[in-house]
């Protein structure tokens, strides 16, 4: 019997083990362990084709084991470097007992194993280039796993990595590029000489580099093109204007320019997604620090799209008058008639009234003349008719309008409307307005003046004040006189 519960009770401390082990099994979840990095050797194209479909949780799995691959590949390149380092005090030490006074026979045994050890040195400092192209081969796939995890987390506002994958960024940097020994002349040129001919070095970057300046060269070319076709194209349409032609053929230029920069950016393995991002949390701060420029922009892009004048176009903008010699998104430059250059900021062109003087190929003169209240209107309009007439660059159609629009102050008004083609205009203004003076003159037309006569309307001054004493004391005297004579006379009789 008691055998039977010794026995029971061993059972049952089995089960309990048994149990405690399933579940303590159940709780422990097993670490995931990356599946990508089975092959080192896979190219950065299969590995981000292999990675896409993964969360980033998965993500930071397959980083990690990149991670540990290219821990193993930079500590071989450093135990390298060590060991060049440990050759180096080899070397000196036999360079220090190569001396004259050392015996020729030890000198002799020295120098061979001096020759053995500058040997051993260069074999390690060639299996170090090797070990840095293998670091270098597990930095491009960590690279392409951390750039599939910023795609599935994001960046922050200005387009930097976020906390997680930035110890990633930190280890490739601490790690990667290459350190001279600047002591070491043998060394330094070894390493130099390696990096140049390597596949990943010098070749590398050469080809990189080729690429970079070919697609510049290129989007140059098609830029250029496609500028050119589309100006000539623009150029055939009806009603096309010069400005909205300048513009396309500008921006189409700059756009594949553009473009073209960002891929020969991207042939020489640069990350331009961080560039961008940049870009557009500076045009932000850029964009709320010039909305007075931007402002101008919209409007020289309305002004371009609306086209209410044209380069060579005679305007009056802003209270200026004068030819359209250039228009920018920002401003337009317009010169006077006294050959003045005026900057007009876009914005207070369209902002006001626009008058475009030379939009339509004719236009027509408005002159006034008169003639005096005595002379004869119909010869008046006929001289007028006969000089329109027998002008050459007064317009038969439409014709010309005289007639009498006026009867002023001091004249009678006619207004003489030729029709002329826009660049005669002030040409027939000025000889209409010469040849009519002349004409008149020879008709005895008369071209009045106003003429006023002032009549003063009040008091007496002290003249005439003056003159009206004088008067009445000289009526006082001669009545004193008659009355005197009339007396004598009766007395005589």
């Amino acid at each position: 019997m008691t055998n039977f519960k010794k026995i029971l009770s061993g059972l049952m401390l089995t089960l309990a083990l048994t149990s405690t082990t399933a579940v303590y099994a159940e709780e422990t979840p097993v670490k995931p362990t990356a599946v990508t990095t089975a092959d080192a050797d896979v190219s950065p194209e299969i590995l981000n084709l292999m990675v896409r479909h993964m969360s980033s949780d998965e993500l930071f799995v397959e980083a990690d084991g990149w991670l540990e691959l290219l821990k193993v590949s930079a500590k071989k390149v450093y135990d390298t470097k060590i060991l060049v380092r440990e050759k180096n005090v080899e070397i000196d030490a036999m360079k220090a007992l190569d001396n004259n006074e050392t015996a020729a026979e030890e000198r002799e045994g020295v120098q061979q194993k001096l020759t053995v050890a500058n040997e051993e040195k260069s074999a390690i400092l060639e299996e170090q280039i090797k070990l840095r192209s293998e670091r270098k081969i597990m930095v491009d796939r960590l690279d392409t796993v951390l750039e599939n995890i910023n795609e599935k987390i994001g960046t922050d506002e200005t387009g930097k990595e976020l906390e997680k994958v930035l110890p990633y960024r930190r280890y490739i940097d601490t790690v990667s590029g290459i350190s001279l020994e600047v002591t070491d002349a043998h060394s330094a040129w070894t390493t130099v000489s390696g990096w140049i001919m390597s596949e990943d070095g010098g070749i590398y970057w050469l080809i990189n580099i080729l690429k970079f300046l070919a697609i510049l060269f290129l989007a140059m070319f098609i830029s250029s093109l496609l500028s050119r076709g589309a100006k000539k194209a623009l150029q055939n349409t009806k009603n096309s204007s010069q400005l909205l032609n300048e513009f396309i053929s500008n921006s189409i230029h700059k756009v594949v320019m553009f473009i073209g920069l960002l891929v020969a950016l991207a042939a020489m393995d640069i990350n331009v997604a961080p560039i961008m991002a940049m870009v557009g949390a500076a045009g932000f701060v850029v964009a709320f620090a010039l909305q007075g420029t931007l402002s101008n922009f919209a409007s020289g892009l309305m002004i371009m799209f609306y086209r209410p004048y044209d380069i060579g176009d005679v305007v009056d903008v802003a209270g200026i008058i004068g030819t359209v010699e250039s228009m920018t998104l920002v401003s337009t430059s317009i010169v006077t008639a006294d050959n003045r250059m005026m900057i007009i900021p876009n914005n207070s062109i369209w902002g006001d009234i626009i008058t475009n003087v030379t939009h339509s190929d004719t236009r027509r003169v408005d002159l006034v003349f008169g003639i005096g209240y005595d002379d004869n209107i119909e010869q008046a309009e006929k001289v007028m008719e006969q000089i329109l007439s027998e002008h050459p660059l007064v317009l038969k159609d439409p014709a010309p309008t005289i007639k009498v629009s006026e009867l002023a102050d001091s004249s009678v008004n006619f207004i003489c409307r030729p029709w002329v083609k826009t660049a005669d205009y002030w040409t027939v203004f000025w000889e209409v307005t010469r040849t009519v003076k002349e004409r008149f003159d020879e008709e005895g037309i008369s071209i009045p003046y106003p003429q006023s006569d002032i009549h003063v309307i009040g008091q007496n001054t002290q003249t005439e004040k003056a003159a009206d004493e004088h008067s009445k004391e000289t009526y006082t005297k001669k009545s004193k006189d008659t009355v005197d004579t009339k007396d004598m006379s009766v007395d005589d009789d």
